[in-house]
């Protein structure tokens, strides 16, 4: 187990691969930890140095008191990122992975030189939705929300695989706090601005049947960063990585390649 102190927090983190390799940094979703990369991982090119991690409030990282902001996420990753002296990343972020890789971006374009933006975007929802949904979970925790969060989530013939209640427990692990934290951040947080502003090598990928961030959400904050591409995997939900594997290494390895990998 690897845990680095944050200022004042502990973030777990993994780190594997040669170490003279190409620096990844992975980023995952809301409600997930970083096992939301496994499958992938062996598909990729051997010649990476990669960096996975739990946000503050997920998977052993420590939960401080929230709301969070994104500013603090942003900060915990670039103090991560340090810590590990990575520098010269491709940053790899799903969901609020994301918007942090976008953050990051516009703060230390020394620790990004190229992001994958999957199934996210410059701003994601409105305040009053995630107002709605932080009460839900106070009020009722995770399980309050889990039916729809799945929905959007996962494909329908996802729903009856033998890996579908995996990932439900996977959710229904993370505490409330954590989850309501990081749904503050994403409140709060609209990229629009500075995301227009990046001049760096950008793949977005989006899933057909994600009700999350619809690929008209992720392509159009694709279209801010001039020569960014774009992939659509067809059939699978907000976290393709799960529902379709293959097809995501497949796209991440031909971009990681294009980058010196």
């Amino acid at each position: 187990m690897q845990m680095a102190k944050i200022g004042d927090i502990h973030i777990h983190y993994s780190l594997t691969g040669p170490e003279d390799g190409m620096p990844v940094v992975f980023a995952n979703s809301l409600g997930t930890d970083f096992r939301l990369w496994d499958k992938i991982l062996p598909l990729l090119p051997t010649n990476l140095r990669i960096l996975r991690f739990d946000k503050r409030g997920h998977g052993l990282s420590d939960t401080p008191d929230g709301p969070y902001s994104m500013g603090a996420l942003v900060s915990d990753t670039e103090k991560l990122m340090d810590h590990v002296g990575f520098k010269n990343a491709v940053f790899v972020g799903l969901s609020i992975g994301g918007m942090i890789a976008q953050g990051l971006a516009a703060k230390r374009l020394d620790l990004v030189r190229a992001m994958v933006l999957s199934n996210t975007g410059a701003k994601i929802g409105t305040r009053d939705m995630w107002a709605e949904r932080i009460k839900l979970v106070e009020d009722g925790g995770l399980e309050a929300i889990i039916g729809p969060t799945m929905d959007r989530w996962f494909s329908k013939p996802f729903h009856a695989s033998d890996e579908f209640p995996g990932w439900c427990n996977m959710f229904l692990s993370t505490g409330p706090t954590g989850w309501t934290g990081c749904g503050a951040a994403i409140a709060g947080t609209d990229f629009m601005t500075p995301t227009s502003g990046l001049r760096l090598p950008t793949l977005a990928i989006a899933g057909s049947e994600d009700g999350s961030t619809p690929p008209d959400l992720v392509f159009e904050t694709a279209d801010l960063i001039p020569g960014a591409q774009k992939a659509l995997i067809r059939g699978a939900g907000h976290l393709p990585c799960v529902e379709k594997p293959e097809e995501y290494a497949q796209i991440l390895s031909d971009f990681l390649r294009a980058q010196g990998a």
